[in-house]
């Protein structure tokens, strides 16, 4: 029975990797199709696979002489911060993300009842059913469910935003800025069109985006420092 329950309006972390340490994403398409998945799924109503909406939009832009109105049902808009769906309430906020190559951290806000559950099985089970089709496997590909832990204070939001933000420098995978996490929305001004996170939360909390940054820097290099001491072993332990 899992030990974490959600509520509506707080704050979860949000982590799992590969079963047996094993490498779940392997090349950028493997990245951008988990991300799509991220965006996608995240609506109450289901859309099927998205090869199926994929097939359903194209069709429509067809029988409408090219026009975008069925393709349209599907955008986002942002309103006070949030990604809200024409057709379909959102199940969850993604406040920060990052994806390595064998594990994956969220900061997410649940929106609707048990909207993280729903919102984790369906991108983990799509995602599962892509990565064996292409490479030709079978069986399951993350390990067991996924983990969770209540962010119960907003100091704790905070220094969490830091962690996943900085996730893949914290491993010491990537020493430059990671293109798969959330931190591109917390440094650069947004693009609106491809916006995936809930950002409000933790930039108001600041002046302005570059003391953010100062604040997110110093705590991944002091993640790092006692990462490659041993002493942070946060979902190694877990």
């Amino acid at each position: 029975m899992r030990k974490t329950e959600f509520a509506n309006g707080e704050f979860y972390h949000i982590y799992n990797r590969g079963v047996d340490k094993r490498e779940v994403f392997s090349d950028k398409f493997d990245y951008e199709r988990f991300l799509k998945s991220m965006k996608e799924f995240n609506r109450i109503e289901p859309i099927g696979s998205l090869y199926e909406k994929y097939l359903r939009e194209k069709k429509g832009k067809s029988e409408n002489g090219g026009s975008t109105s069925l393709a349209k049902k599907w955008t986002s808009n942002v309103h006070n911060g949030h990604l809200m769906s024409i057709s379909s309430p959102q199940l969850i906020d993604v406040i920060c993300y990052c994806l390595n190559s064998n594990h994956y951290h969220f900061i997410l806000k649940q929106l609707q009842e048990k909207g993280i559950e729903k919102f984790m099985q369906k991108i983990g089970n799509g995602y599962t059913k892509y990565f064996n089709n292409k490479y030709k496997r079978s069986g399951v590909l993350f390990q067991g469910v996924f983990k969770s832990i209540h962010i119960d204070s907003n100091g704790y939001l905070l220094y969490l935003s830091a962690y996943v933000n900085k996730n893949n420098f914290i491993h010491g995978y990537n020493n430059s800025n990671w293109k798969y996490s959330s931190l591109a929305e917390y440094e650069k001004e947004n693009d609106q069109e491809n916006k995936l996170c809930n950002t409000v939360p933790i930039l108001e909390q600041f002046k302005d985006k570059k003391d953010y940054m100062e604040f997110l820097n110093d705590n991944a290099l002091y993640l790092k420092d006692k990462k490659e001491e041993g002493k942070y072993l946060l979902e190694e332990n877990s």
